[in-house]
């Protein structure tokens, strides 16, 4: 086996490649490194990698939305019940979930974004029994980080859900129109697609379609800017998931 395929080239999610990495070690002393590298801008529209974070993207949000109202609603009724010595359970309690949250979201984004993000160490206990171990949930800075990233990536989900959906829709639909254009025509009394159809005050009638080889071409086009355009988009924006599962939910 060659010194090359021996070796394994680390790509970071921001900075571009970073030399090779020293593998094994790097990963048992916690380092987060690439487990793929992303394709060249001309091949991310065909590409598996493109359509995992566009994966990402899409199941990101039903998964925050669970954590965000788990967060919201323990920490509320923690806080409302802190004058009690019911508060602090829940709060540990809270905690423990996020870190739960945390886990599943790193697992995400090993498998969908090709960024391996080591977990935090596991909490222990100063002392022992249940007060112990509610006090050191209580005390648990990776577990609030957990609660943040639940709280501050919940509208950036639907942010990156929405574009997401909207950018890949469109660029393919206007692509793909030389293909189902002599639908309008045969089945219904339009000569092409309808942009717009209205009448001005005037009594005129303005109506505009997409019909001429110009017309269709250039809707063409567009969409594949939309195609090509998109990963990139994509990207931009798993890239913030990247940066915020390093920061909040990795060692």
């Amino acid at each position: 086996m060659s010194t090359h395929t021996m070796q394994r080239s680390e790509y970071d999610a921001y900075a571009g490649h970073t030399g090779y990495a020293k593998d094994a070690d790097d990963h048992r002393s916690g380092a987060v490194h690439r487990t793929e590298e992303p394709p060249y801008a001309w091949r991310a529209p065909f590409s598996s990698y493109f359509y995992r974070e566009v994966g990402y993207t899409l199941t990101g949000l039903p998964v925050a939305v669970v954590g965000f109202v788990t967060a919201v609603t323990l920490f509320s009724l923690g806080l409302g019940t802190f004058v009690t010595v019911l508060g602090l359970p829940v709060l540990a309690g809270l905690t423990a979930a996020a870190r739960g949250f945390g886990r599943l979201e790193r697992a995400r984004v090993r498998g969908l974004l090709a960024l391996d993000v080591p977990g935090p160490a596991p909490v222990r206990a100063a002392r022992p029994g249940t007060w112990g171990a509610i006090t050191a949930r209580l005390a648990d800075a990776a577990g609030w980080k957990a609660v943040l990233y639940q709280v501050v990536m919940f509208p950036w989900a639907i942010l990156s859900m929405t574009l997401s959906l909207v950018f890949l829709c469109v660029g393919w639909t206007l692509a793909l129109y030389p293909a189902y254009h002599w639908v309008f025509p045969r089945w219904t009394d339009w000569p092409g697609y309808r942009i717009f159809d209205y009448t001005d005050g005037s009594g005129v009638q303005h109506v505009y379609y997409i019909e001429s080889p110009l017309q269709i071409a250039g809707v063409c086009l567009v969409g594949l800017l939309f195609v090509f355009v998109t990963p990139q988009l994509v990207r931009g924006l798993t890239n913030v998931n990247r940066l915020a599962a390093r920061g909040l939910l990795g060692r």
